[in-house]
């Protein structure tokens, strides 16, 4: 089964100095048609003005993966971390029993915008931590987080795999499912999805800020139309 999430239909929320779309329930958003997917809790898609930012606030039993879009993120927590997460990095930070922290926009002429996500953990308390590394561009599949930590990967503490995915149009990319579930969030380009339990072939097309909640399938066969970048969970 492929559902469609549109980015028109995800939650809205603006406080002037930030304004966010939230693919599921969160702050003052709720919905309960969509409070997370599988092990899957938040993606908040986040424009945030000039030198502006989240004061400092706390977290708990929660893996927090941040990926900035544009400029910068200045970070600071609990645990003696701080660090410049710039556009094109992967954050992860591992709340464990408790951990606080502030993060701020690094520009003051500039807005930030960045994708900010929450897995739950399959384990609780331990102590925090904090990892944050580039990946190089490639095409295809690379793997960000994984439960092992293979392939040089982000280390989670959830049965789960985060890749980004790079198609150029008009390439293509099957993913085997083999009993998992799958969500796709597209960052930017076109993505046609077919869905091969269906009576005939059916194509999803996937734009900007759509999510594609995918469960029951033997595989997902993805076709770039035009240059593509998304973030696709491998989820329990």
């Amino acid at each position: 089964m492929i559902t469609l999430r549109k980015a028109d239909e995800r939650g809205k929320a603006d406080f002037g100095w930030l304004k966010s779309r939230h693919s599921f329930s969160f702050g003052s958003y709720y919905d309960p048609g969509h409070m997370g997917f599988s092990a899957l809790r938040v993606i908040n898609d986040d424009w945030v003005a000039p030198g502006a930012g989240f004061d400092t606030h706390g977290h708990r039993d929660m893996e927090i993966i941040t990926l900035v879009l544009q400029g910068a993120i200045v970070h600071k927590d609990s645990a003696g971390n701080e660090k410049v997460l710039p556009a094109g990095e992967f954050q992860l930070m591992s709340a464990g029993k408790g951990v606080y922290h502030s993060e701020f926009n690094a520009s003051q002429t500039e807005h930030l915008r960045f994708l900010q996500i929450w897995i739950m953990p399959d384990q609780q308390g331990g102590a925090p931590g904090y990892q944050q590394q580039h990946f190089a561009s490639k095409p295809g599949l690379t793997l960000i987080a994984s439960a092992d930590g293979k392939q040089n990967s982000l280390r989670l503490k959830q049965q789960a795999k985060l890749y980004r995915l790079q198609l150029a149009a008009p390439e293509q990319l099957s993913y085997p499912l083999a009993g998992r579930k799958v969500y796709l969030h597209l960052i930017s380009g076109e993505l046609s999805v077919s869905d091969s339990n269906a009576g005939a072939t059916a194509m999803t097309q996937v734009q900007p800020g759509d999510g594609l909640l995918v469960s029951a399938e033997t595989a997902l066969q993805l076709t770039a139309s035009q240059q593509s970048e998304a973030l696709l969970f491998d989820l329990p």
